[in-house]
Formats: structure tokens, C-alpha cells, sequence
């Protein structure tokens, strides 16, 4: 230790105020320089520099006590005091400890002159905890708004009108849109109708909150797709209901598969048209109805004469060419409310919908001439037709199931094909 240090601290040593025991008992670490070297530290300040002794401080400028990158902040800080400055505010710094470990301080450090002397007085606490803390909200703060950025799921707020207040940007992706473009208009504005919100709002009354609500909106595109909304209510701690929150997430590509297989499960591969298990479910479905609301049903099944003929002489796949081509015949002369559908080999099922007999009738004039009208060639150069056989019956009061329609049509089918096929025969009951 120097002259000058020694000076001083036998200064403070024998002032009539125990200066010295003083700065020892102080809770925050200080140190005391002179001429840029340390002459005192009391024992919060060894404690915050792992120190031993403060003889493993004493005699080191503050610039070793200081993270390398801090050096320059601190070496600018004591030039303006020995220029004359007072005080420098308080700030934040790293240090490394004598054990070499890593902390973060609170720092100020002023000027004073004790006799003729100028030293450097520097007052520190411990705040890394803080710190910490504050990285570790920050680091989550970063982790939410990168999740907030990068998520597939569009997160949004309303208010109570229904005004978004708040969208991710995840929205560019799903509908097109820029946030900014978004906020401040009501959430409606982006479903196909603004009625189709009415569903989404009456579950969340009803119910508080949603999980995979299914809904529709529509893209800056135009292309309506389709969605799926986890949300919640919002309300006051006095009840009043402030808004909605939640995500949504465009499932289109699953909904088009659902909608695929469910149309593979119910559609003939072949014609295009509903298959058997199809048919029947839609026309019990119907049966039911008219049989509440007292409305009339007509059922045929039509069936193509000599159909094996046609495989035996000309292959199977100008038979799948017969019947491809006679459903396109015959479906223009069907309502888009009536059923169309093939019931197995060459059989189709036809349910006509709120129809009397005599207009069923006529149906099965126009089919049996579309049949009529259609020519086949063979690979043998032979031109060859088709005609159909139609068995034809109308709903009872009492029918309890589509099977006992299917029967009285089916033996119709039998009657027409004994009176020589190419005509409709009707249930006699």
C-alpha cells in the first residue's frame, strides 16, 4: 500500500468519529480508491467479491474488478470524477469475483477529499437475483411472442361488440390478411355470413367457453375454408362480460379428407352416384319425414333387362360402360331433392320425393325412354341397346321401415319382367 493510502485510513483510524468501525458495519459493499487503487473495503464488499480477505483486493484498480466488457464504462466513469465531478448516477455493471464468478451490481461512486486527498468512493449491492428474475421474464416475455409470432394458431381478442382488439400474426397465413388490417373490425366481417358467428357466441353464453368449435371464414382470396375455434368468455370480477378470447386454426385439408371419405363410404365407385348403404340410410331418413309431415313417396327400383347378356357377349367393362352411361342418362330426369342410387349389379334404387303417382308415372316413362334411346357398339363392330324394368310403389301410412317399400318394389320388378321386361309395374297395395 502506498503512502498517500496509508495516510488515509490512519486518518480515518484516529478521527474522534469511528469512521473506520463505520464503513466496516455498513450492509452495502464499499470500497474506498486513491490514485486508482483500492485502500479499503469493508465486509459486504469482500462478501460480493468472494474475497477472503480484503487483502485480495486491496492495491487492484477497479478496472480488474469489473468484467472485461465493462472496463471502458467504468474507466470513462473515474476520469470524470478526477476531473472534478461529484457524482456519477447509479448503474448497472457485471463484475467477476476473486472465485470468478459472474455478478451483476447497482454502482455509484462519488468523489471526496479527505485532508488534501481526493479518493474515490464506490457503493455497490448485489443485484443479480434481480436480474435474473428479470431474464427469466424477459427470456419468457421473447418465448411467448416468438410462439405468439410462429404458432399455426391465429390468436385473437374481441370486445364485447365483437371488435377484434388483438390478432397474431400467424393471421397472414390463415386468411391473408396483415394484423393491423384487422384490428378494429368486427370479427363477423371475416365469416362467409355474419350469422355464422351467431352459433359461436350463443355456445360461449351458453357455456362460458368452446373447444374445436367448428366454423367457416373466408380468405382475402375469397376461398371460404374452414376453421376450428378453442375460445373463452370474458368477464369482469363484477360479471360483465367483456369480450372473447381464444385461437383459431384452418383445418380445411382435414375436413376435405373427412368430407372425401365419407363420400368414398357413401358413393358407387363405379357410377358416381350413392351406393346401397347410402341409398337406404337417405331413404329412411325420408320415409320418416314424410310419414310426420304426411307427404307422399313414390319408390322405384329399376333394373336392366338381359344385363348379363351384355357381360357374357361384350366383357365386363362394357358393362361398367352400360351402366356409367345409363345413370347420366337418367339423372337429369331427377329433382336434386329426389334419390338416386344403385342398390347392387345392375339394380339402381330412385325415390321420388312429394310426388303422386301419376307425375311418378310420367318420371318413369322419361327414364324408360332414356334407357331406350341409348346405343352401345360392340368390339365386334355389333350395335346393341338397352332397356329397364321398373318395379314401382308409394309409401303407407303404416310402413314402419324402407324395407317394406323395398319389397312391394321388388316384386313389382319380378311382375314387370314376367309381362316381358321394358315397363314399369306398380305394388298392387
Amino acid at each position: 500500500m502506498n503512502t498517500t493510502a496509508k495516510n488515509v485510513l490512519d486518518a480515518l483510524a484516529h478521527s474522534d468519529f469511528p469512521y473506520r468501525q463505520l464503513l466496516e458495519m455498513m450492509p452495502a459493499a464499499l470500497m474506498i480508491f486513491a490514485n486508482d487503487e483500492a485502500i479499503f473495503v469493508n465486509a459486504a464488499a469482500c462478501d460480493l467479491l468472494e474475497a477472503e480477505a480484503p487483502d485480495e483486493v486491496l492495491g487492484l484498480p477497479v478496472a480488474a474488478l469489473v468484467h472485461p466488457l465493462e472496463r471502458g464504462v467504468v474507466e470513462a466513469r473515474m476520469r470524470h470524477l478526477r476531473a472534478g465531478a461529484s457524482m456519477n448516477a447509479p448503474i448497472d455493471l457485471k463484475i467477476i469475483t476473486r472465485r470468478g464468478q459472474l455478478r451483476r451490481i447497482l454502482s455509484s461512486s462519488m468523489r471526496v477529499v479527505l485532508g488534501e486527498t481526493p479518493l474515490i468512493v464506490i457503493i455497490a449491492t448485489d443485484d443479480t437475483k434481480r436480474h435474473e428474475s428479470e431474464d427469466r421474464l424477459k427470456e419468457s416475455e421473447e418465448n411467448f411472442q416468438r410462439l405468439f409470432e410462429s404458432t399455426q394458431d391465429v390468436y385473437y381478442r374481441t370486445d364485447a361488440q365483437g371488435v377484434v382488439l388483438k390478432v397474431a400474426p400467424a393471421v397472414r397465413r390463415v386468411l391473408g390478411y396483415e394484423p393491423e388490417e384487422i384490428v378494429g373490425r368486427p370479427a363477423e366481417a371475416y365469416y362467409p355470413h355474419p350469422s355464422e358467428r351467431d352459433a359461436l357466441k350463443e355456445a360461449l353464453r351458453t357455456y362460458g367457453h368452446v373447444q374445436d368449435f367448428e366454423g367457416r371464414m373466408v380468405r382475402r382470396d375469397g376461398v371460404i375454408i374452414d376453421i376450428s375455434i378453442s375460445s373463452y368468455a370474458l368477464y369482469s370480477p363484477e360479471g360483465e362480460f367483456l369480450g372473447v378470447e381464444g385461437i383459431y386454426r384452418d383445418v380445411s385439408d382435414r375436413k376435405n379428407l373427412e368430407r372425401e371419405l365419407r363420400r368414398l363410404a357413401t358413393t358407387d365407385m363405379l357410377t358416381g352416384i350413392a351406393n346401397r348403404r347410402a341409398f337406404l340410410e337417405r331413404a329412411t331418413e325420408s320415409l320418416r319425414r314424410a310419414g310426420r309431415y304426411d307427404k307422399d313417396l313414390v319408390l322405384f327400383i329399376v333394373d336392366l333387362d338381359h344385363f348379363k347378356a351384355i357381360n357374357d357377349r361384350h366383357g365386363h367393362l362394357a358393362g361398367d360402360a352400360v351402366l356409367k352411361r345409363f345413370v347420366e342418362a337418367a339423372s337429369p330426369e331427377l329433382r336434386e331433392t329426389d334419390l338416386f342410387g344403385r342398390l347392387g349389379g345392375e339394380e339402381f334404387g330412385v325415390l321420388l320425393h312429394e310426388v303422386r303417382r301419376q307425375e311418378a308415372e310420367h318420371v318413369a316413362e322419361r327414364l324408360g325412354e332414356r334407357a331406350r334411346a341409348l346405343r352401345f357398339s360392340g368390339e365386334d363392330g355389333d350395335e346393341y341397346g338397352i332397356t329397364v324394368s321398373i318395379g314401382a310403389t308409394q309409401n303407407h301410412h303404416d310402413d314402419r321401415g324402407i324395407e317394406r317399400l323395398l319389397v312391394r318394389a321388388d316384386m313389382a320388378l319380378y311382375a314387370a319382367k314376367a309381362a316381358g321386361r321394358d315397363r314399369t309395374w306398380w305394388a298392387p297395395f
